[in-house]
């Protein structure tokens, strides 16, 4: 079982006024095709940024997911989880922060 990602993709929803970042847990260990998974699903939830807001990347990787975390939280090898708008502290492991 490989590793995944944690992806934070600014996101303006139907019912919400501005873009936030939404986080995503994708069960990819290539970075880029994690960021690409999240960036789909994250369509499907509202408008994706087409560039920075007040700072933020549109797209951005903030840390990896070990095999072992994923297998403890439930996260299947290619398998993507939406996280919501909220930080997911449970997901960081602070020395794989990107």
């Amino acid at each position: 079982m490989a590793g995944g990602w944690l992806i934070g993709v600014m996101v303006q929803a139907p019912e919400e006024k501005a873009f936030l970042r939404h986080y995503f847990a994708v069960g990819h260990e290539d970075r880029a095709k994690a960021e690409w998974t999240g960036v789909d699903h994250a369509l499907k939830a509202g408008i994706v940024a087409s560039s920075p807001v007040d700072g933020l990347e549109p797209v951005q990787a903030i840390s990896q997911v070990p095999a072992t975390m994923m297998k403890s939280l439930g996260l299947a090898d290619g398998q993507v989880r939406a996280l919501g708008w909220q930080y997911p502290r449970r997901w960081i492991i602070p020395h794989l922060t990107v």
